[in-house]
């Protein structure tokens, strides 16, 4: 049976399951338990071959077209975790603490709020306007569109902090509000016009979000079927949150566990280098396992589809040769550096002092620039940057090559554009009976938003010019360009593909010698983009969820007008008060620059200096030039595939490479933290290769509600120990000093410290 012919049966399935007779709980049980059997005898043990049956096989495609959206709950719920997920996200932006306001985080927080109104709040007479019945899952899908919107901080906001810390350049309250804002419509423009493209169609399941519509799908729809999944995701919730902060706080050994760091206890430097992975930018963590879920998720091994992750493996493992040979062999004349840092050096081997070859106006100084000299890359993140470049070139032509058929379908005749033809996708069919937003709405917020942001740029107050109108629509172009074929990859894969240090490079050869403008290339070039991404996807929770498709925009443009309120305020309040420790390079245990330091140092190693250090015959003239070398990769790999026999096992390899991934991932690793990537390798191979095909049934019920148990767990565990014991709210509390939490050794025994 295929995945098309199982649909209805599915549908059906679901709906008696979902329909609870409170006159008949007794008659129900029974029935329940009859079509839980039959289920799980019946569909469910059919293996998904494809990932993308995974959206028509594990998600419901149930609804009910009564459930009210615009309550009393979802105003307030959406309006309270969207204003305490923006402040929170900015607090997080200036913390040492590599963190993040997770969207599960929001929707169990929501859940827990919205069924404690309901039990609370009247519900007879005219409280039932303030209470109409138990809290739904259209309420809760909005309020987490909300939420998670507004806690998502704009680059905007990051960017306007840089200019304050290192330019002196301080926007009018109103210019920085507005253009937080208009940069986040830019996207919501550009996704609106890629519906068709990248939400509709069945190819486009957004694996990252699976376990977030399974698990809202969980708590809200009846029947026994669903009651044992809330039951066991609160099992699996309650162990994790138990069990996440020995690895955080008082056993740090835990997060990365290395036999060969263990055995080495510090004492080699090529050790800590290949092996070591307990703290930041200690090595790549070969053979590294770790018992941390707040790392191990970071690799999705719940989630994302086999493939996807075979190929980050591979990615990975060329790493380890290519990154360690690199720096031993001293390419890119870094051998006398550290093996791991994304800061830049003089040529005395410190940290590069930009201000003396800056010019009071943010330019270039040739005269100074000759007397100081120009800046190193360590040899990792030279790699890093290439690799990453190289995998931005095959993804264009990865995506020509193998998804054609769907980009001749979507652009012939413009008809991404248009709303009415046929998609056979079984969640876009239920979505019809909804008014769907028009397409002119969207290009109505694009035209004004990109008028906005232009707007802003020129109202600086002291005749500053961000960044020229021109440059603005070029790069805007370019990033809703990119937008289709890097959504492509993130619908059908999950997988991200960054942009970032092309967009950079790309606006150093257009602003020669000129520092600020490269901000805003990430801005308007990269961040766009992704921002794009971010509400295809929440469109396409949406879709699955069945909110209303003008109740879906309603939230994300709530959620962004209050994100870019509290961004901004949040924001001013921590660089006035703290404004000495944020421009230090390494800041405090309560308070780092760090995020905001990266765009400082982009836009004068790649604005102030790109043709210094990016031109052929330079120093790093490998490192753009990589994105056309990245445009042949894919190639072979397709000509084997379309002219090799079929069904061998040499042309289904060729079909499970993924370029993009694999030359992605070469450079992936030196960053941060590093310990769990074997965990990942271990914990996807049991999930979505051995129990999606050996334990189906379990697999289709319990898999993606487990990812989302483990996720909101040790996420909420974090939220409480951040700011009881790491310093968010201002006082760090270390654990005492033991064998598993060493003073003067890395966590993992790999490096020596100064304790």
């Amino acid at each position: 049976m295929s995945a098309v012919d199982i649909v209805p049966t599915l549908k059906r399935r679901s709906y008696e399951t979902s329909r609870v007779d409170e006159k008949s709980p007794e008659r129900d049980s029974v029935d329940e338990e009859k079509l839980d059997s039959e289920h799980l005898d019946g569909d469910s043990e059919q293996i998904i071959e494809k990932a993308a049956d995974v959206a028509i096989q594990i998600i419901s495609t149930d609804d009910d077209p009564s459930l009210p959206v615009l309550t009393f709950r979802s105003v307030f719920l959406g309006i309270g975790l969207s204003a305490f997920g923006a402040v929170l996200g900015t607090i997080y932006t200036f913390k040492p603490q590599n963190a993040s306001v997770s969207q599960l985080f929001c929707l169990i927080i929501a859940y827990v709020l919205g069924t404690a109104m309901h039990t609370v709040l009247p519900s007879h007479g005219l409280w039932r306007y303030l209470n109409p019945g138990p809290f739904n899952i259209k309420e809760h899908t909005a309020i987490v569109i909300m939420s998670s919107t507004a806690s998502s901080v704009a680059v905007a906001m990051e960017v306007i902090a840089a200019l304050d810390l290192f330019y002196d350049i301080r926007l009018n309250a109103a210019v920085a509000i507005f253009q937080i804002f208009a940069s986040q419509m830019i996207g919501y423009g550009i996704a609106g016009l890629l519906r068709n493209l990248l939400v509709y169609p069945t190819y486009a399941f957004y694996p990252n979000y699976i376990s977030v519509v399974t698990l809202l799908q969980s708590l809200h729809f009846g029947g026994l079927l669903n009651h044992k999944k809330r039951r066991y995701f609160w099992i699996v919730f309650t162990a994790i949150f138990f069990w996440e902060w020995i690895p955080q706080y008082p056993f740090p050994l835990l997060t990365a566990i290395s036999v060969i760091c263990l055995i080495s206890n510090g004492r080699s430097t090529f050790v800590r280098n290949l092996f070591g992975a307990g703290s930041s930018n200690e090595g790549i963590g070969l053979l590294s396992f770790s018992t941390s879920w707040t790392l191990i998720t970071q690799g999705s091994p719940l989630v994302w589809p086999w493939q996807t992750q075979v190929n980050s493996y591979i990615g990975m493992a060329l790493g380890y040769i290519v990154l360690t040979s690199c720096y031993y062999a001293n390419i890119f004349n870094g051998r006398d550096l550290v093996f791991m840092s994304t800061s830049l050096f003089g040529n005395d081997g410190a940290v590069y002092n930009q201000s003396q070859v800056l010019t009071p106006d943010n330019k270039l100084d040739p005269t100074k620039l000759s007397e100081v000299g120009l800046p190193r890359f360590t040899t990792t993140y030279a790699i890093s940057q290439l690799a990453y470049n190289l995998s931005l070139g095959a993804a264009f032509v990865h995506v020509f090559l193998w998804h054609w058929k769907e980009l001749e379908q979507a652009f012939g005749g413009l008809r991404f554009l248009k709303t009415s033809h046929e998609i056979d996708d079984p969640h876009y069919k239920e979505m019809q009976k909804y008014r769907e937003v028009p397409q002119w709405w969207y290009l109505t917020l694009f035209v004004l938003s990109l008028s906005i942001g232009i707007g802003c740029s020129y109202a600086t107050g002291n005749g500053t010019v961000l960044m020229p109108w021109w440059s603005i629509i070029v790069f805007t172009a370019l990033s809703a360009f990119i937008a289709v074929f890097l959504g492509f990859i993130t619908a059908t894969t999950g997988f991200n593909i960054s942009i970032k240090y092309a967009m950079q490079i790309l606006a150093a050869f257009i602003h020669r010698g000129q520092a600020i403008p490269v901000m805003y290339a990430n801005l308007y070039g990269n961040s766009t983009t992704f921002q794009t991404l971010a509400l295809l996807q929440g469109n396409f929770l949406g879709q699955y969820t069945k909110l209303p498709p003008r109740w879906t925009f309603a939230a994300q443009m709530a959620g962004s007008i209050i994100g870019s309120i509290f961004n901004y305020t949040m924001m001013i309040s921590i660089v006035n008060n703290n404004r000495e420790v944020l421009q230090d390079p390494v800041g405090t245990r309560v308070w780092s620059g760090w995020i905001i330091q990266q765009y400082n140092s982009a836009s004068v190693a790649m604005g102030a200096l790109g043709t210094e250090l990016f031109t052929h015959g330079k120093t790093y003239w490998l490192v753009p030039f990589a994105i056309f070398i990245g445009f042949f990769i894919p190639i072979p790999f397709w000509l084997a595939h379309r002219y090799l026999s079929r069904g061998s096992w040499l042309s289904r390899a060729v079909e499970y490479i993924n370029t993009p991934i694999i030359l992605l991932y070469i450079g992936y690793l030196p960053y941060s933290v590093n310990g769990m990537w074997w965990s990942c390798l271990v914990i996807g191979f049991a999930s979505q290769f051995w129990a999606r095909r050996r334990r189906p049934a379990w697999f289709k019920k319990y898999n993606y509600i487990t990812s989302a148990a483990l996720d909101g767990g040790s996420q909420v565990i974090m939220f409480i120990i951040s700011f009881a014991v790491f310093g968010a709210s201002g006082n760090a509390v270390n654990f005492p000093n033991w064998w598993g939490n060493p003073a003067n050794l890395s966590v993992d025994r790999c490096a020596a410290t100064d304790g």
